[in-house]
This record gives structure tokens, C-alpha cells and sequence, in this order.
């Protein structure tokens, strides 16, 4: 597939990209997507979440009623589960969702979800750029340029570029990262994906 490489102005360069087709155009393989996106969601979750069992709540031990003879079910202390206050059963405790995927696997799923943007018509590739200062307005200028403005997007460039984040950091449907960083949920949750020339190169290389 080739792709026409514009500037930052919008206007054509001349240049085009040719995208391998060993990244760009194989046959996606759907389940090594929702593997790979499945754990890479399990690997963000912090895991801090817990809850008090009857063991953990305070109270009495003392027993609130007799045995036999209320019409009620039988209960031994205040802290009972079926009592307001009590201690939760089977409640959530803290623990690591981490999970392990072969790097094989995580490959083919992000090989899989940029054939599927490439298929899309969701790639635009733009020359390489830099900004002299961390300015939302500059970004927003490029967005604007390119008709991407409305929609959710993803720069990938090919070096870290602390202005670039810095500008691009508080705009709610925009994103940047480096193509070394580059993920499967990202790829497919990125809307449009923007590539610099550099990056594409650094991409094929990698995957």
C-alpha cells in the first residue's frame, strides 16, 4: 500500500511511503487481538481494591439473640453478613492481575490491528516535524490542517519529543507516543493514526 507523505501544512509533498506488507497487510488474526488487549487491560489494573469480612469489622462477639424460640432465623454475633454493618462475604482483596503473553502473540495482534487501520483508510503519514515550544494551539494548527481536527487521533513519532506531549497532553481526543511503545489497545482505540515519515520506518523495523 502506498501513502502519499504530506507536510504539516497540508499540503503534498511529492514523496510517497510504501507500507510492508508484512506490517501492514497480513491476515489479521482476531483472537491474538483479544488476547493481547485483554492482558494488557488486566496489566493496568491497580489491584488495590479490598473489603472487611466479618473478621475485620468491629463489634460484639456477643451473641444478640437465643437460639431457639424467636420465629427468626438463628444468629450468632452483630458483625453477621446479613446484618447491616456486618462483615462482607467473599468480598474483593487485594491482588496482581498481571498476566504473561508470548511475544510471538503480542506480536501478530499488533501486526493484526495496523493491517486493520491500513484496510480502514486510518493511516496518514506526515514528515517529520519538531516544536519549538509546548503550544496546545500549534498542534491543534496541524490538526486543523490535515482535516483532522473533529476526530480522535494518534501521533506516533519516532523519538520522544517533551514539547510535542506537552502540547498534545490536554486535548481529550488526541494522543502521542513512540512507535518502540506502540500497542495493540492504543493502535485500535487511536482513531486516526498519524504517523511522522520516520516512525513508519522505525515500525516496520520493529515488528
Amino acid at each position: 500500500m502506498e501513502l502519499a507523505v504530506v507536510k504539516i501544512n497540508g499540503e503534498d509533498t511529492g514523496r510517497k511511503v510504501v507500507l510492508s506488507e508484512s506490517v501492514f497487510g497480513i491476515e489479521p488474526n482476531d483472537h491474538a487481538i483479544y488476547l493481547d488487549v485483554k492482558q494488557i487491560m488486566a496489566n493496568r489494573r491497580q489491584g488495590t481494591h479490598d473489603s472487611r469480612e466479618r473478621s475485620d469489622v468491629s463489634g460484639s462477639t456477643r451473641k444478640i439473640k437465643r437460639q431457639k424460640g424467636t420465629g427468626t432465623a438463628r444468629a450468632g454475633d452483630i458483625k453477621n453478613p446479613v446484618f447491616r454493618g456486618g462483615g462482607r462475604v467473599f468480598g474483593p482483596h487485594p491482588r496482581d492481575y498481571y498476566s504473561k503473553l508470548n511475544k510471538k502473540v503480542k506480536r501478530l495482534a499488533r501486526k493484526s490491528a495496523l493491517t486493520y487501520k491500513a484496510k480502514d483508510n486510518e493511516i496518514v503519514v506526515v514528515e517529520d516535524f519538531k516544536m519549538e515550544a509546548p503550544k496546545t494551539k500549534e498542534y491543534l494548527n496541524i490538526l486543523n490542517n490535515l482535516k483532522l481536527d473533529d476526530k480522535k487521533t494518534l501521533l506516533i513519532v519516532s523519538d520522544a519529543d517533551e514539547n510535542l506531549y506537552l502540547a498534545v497532553r490536554n486535548l481529550p481526543k488526541a494522543k502521542v507516543m513512540r512507535a518502540s511503545s506502540l500497542n495493540t489497545y492504543d493502535v485500535l482505540n487511536g482513531g486516526k493514526l498519524i504517523f511522522t515519515e520516520s516512525a513508519v520506518k522505525v515500525t516496520e523495523e520493529l515488528f
